[in-house]
């Protein structure tokens, strides 16, 4: 999508100006991107902002299924690149398009990107994940379109920002209880990379 900065949402302005150093260290959206993927494992996901009088944030709740290492979590949109992307930014917005039915094309405007991450359990696939923040309409819908997703949610981003939106949650790991941070979206918890992923996006977040 082609924006021109006086068409954009005050607030996406300001948050484009607050992830450029981030994006500027990391290159340009698709800089190491571009070209063939490299020998490791490469994905890219999804930070989607709705322009509501209240920003929402764009979270999926992945599908039970014995071949997802994620099953069942509440996850962002987004997926490992594929051989036919001609960058990560272009596998964000493919993926986004397949999970949640959001052409990102046409609607969003880019913002950002933040640093990349790796899972930390050693038993998950070992996998760089690029996250790229992204603007869109206040009137966007996003729907289940992949059997891979049980539930597209839009959430107020203040759900993630208010003091007590962190806690600490019990996860089973390997037959035994751990305790990990953790934000509660009604019954649902996030935790894990989407965790580690969000709270770095909140660090950027411009202050009001």
């Amino acid at each position: 999508m082609t924006v021109s900065a006086g068409e954009l949402d005050p607030r996406f302005l300001a948050l484009r100006a607050a992830l450029a150093p981030v994006s500027a260290h990391r290159g340009p959206h698709s800089a190491k991107a571009q070209g063939p993927p490299r020998t490791a494992l490469e994905a890219a996901v999804t930070l989607i902002l709705r322009a509501t009088p209240e920003l929402e944030l764009l979270l999926i709740k992945r599908a039970r299924s014995e071949r997802d290492p994620w099953s069942g979590h509440m996850a962002l949109p987004g997926g490992r690149r594929d051989p036919e992307d001609a960058s990560l930014l272009h596998t964000a917005f493919r993926e986004t398009f397949e999970e949640t039915g959001i052409d990102l094309e046409r609607l969003g405007a880019v913002l950002g990107r933040l640093d990349q991450l790796s899972p930390l359990n050693r038993r998950l696939p070992q996998i760089e994940i690029t996250p790229f923040v992204v603007g869109v309409p206040p009137d966007t819908p996003a729907r289940p379109a992949s059997p891979e997703v049980d539930a597209a949610l839009w959430v107020p981003l203040a759900s993630f920002t208010h003091p007590s939106a962190t806690r600490s949650v019990l996860i089973d790991v390997s037959g035994e209880p751990r305790s990990f941070p953790s934000f509660r979206v009604g019954d649902e918890i996030v935790w894990g990379l989407t965790y580690r992923i969000l709270s770095q996006f909140l660090r950027h977040l411009p202050r009001e």
